[in-house]
């Protein structure tokens, strides 16, 4: 019966990087058995933060990026030997784990993650991350639009409401009602992520008789993200 695994052997490129990008299953139904604060809630991110963590060291990430209830981790060492498959059924099923171990409570519905592969090279880390950036600030505008106008209206009127406007008139309009964007949690507007940074670390030498200063990497989790660039990726050792 080996045989009638038709999809087994698909492989992702050799020696090329790839991207896992994770989307939460009916998370909008999960926001409301959970009884979740709109429009962002702290503990549902202090758990995604945790998830990133977790599959930033099981799987030697190079990079975490997380919004809302999607995920995306920069592989350089490609997993299961490229298996498709494989990779995408253990690390969806890995960040569901994850996601209900740090939780900590009763599901009505036991949570799910999908996972895609997107093969990538160096020029195209860049592009991918500020494309899922600019996501992640439509996704704040209209979350904060339309829970206020939910506040207003009913739950009809309010997605009637916001049909019609792009992110400007959101913006604006929140603006005129006393809700300035700009003052929003950075980790609402630009998401957060996982990466190594240095940390430097004083010892005394004792041959030299004097302080040395040497660079110990460590897990850092960012909830103050700038404006992905060129220079974030390359200071953070992501591209060159």
């Amino acid at each position: 019966m080996k045989e009638f695994e038709v999809y087994s052997s698909l492989r992702v490129p050799k020696n090329s990087k790839i991207i896992i990008r994770l989307d939460g299953r009916s998370f909008h139904k999960l926001a409301r058995d959970l009884n979740l604060v709109k429009p962002y809630d702290d503990n549902f991110y202090e758990v995604i933060s945790k998830v990133c963590r977790d599959l930033f060291e099981e799987f030697s990430a190079e990079f975490v990026y997380a919004f809302s209830d999607e995920i995306s981790l920069l592989l350089d060492n490609v997993p299961f030997d490229g298996r498709i498959e494989k990779i995408n059924s253990v690390i969806a099923s890995f960040t569901a784990s994850s996601f209900v171990m740090h939780y900590n409570t009763q599901f009505k519905k036991p949570p799910a993650f999908d996972s895609r592969i997107i093969p990538v090279n160096e020029k195209d880390i860049l592009n991918y991350f500020k494309w899922r950036q600019d996501e992640s600030w439509r996704n704040c505008v209209n979350s904060h639009g339309i829970s206020f106008l939910k506040s207003k209206y009913s739950n009809t009127e309010a997605n009637e409401k916001i049909k019609g406007m792009n992110l400007s008139d959101i913006h604006e309009f929140l603006f005129e009602n006393g809700i300035n964007l700009n003052d929003v949690e950075t980790y609402k507007k630009r998401g957060i992520a996982v990466y190594r940074k240095n940390k430097e670390i004083v010892g005394f030498n004792k041959k030299e008789n004097k302080n040395q200063i040497s660079y110990r990497s460590y897990i850092y989790t960012d909830w103050e993200l700038p404006i992905f660039s060129e220079e974030f990726f390359k200071d953070i050792k992501v591209i060159e």
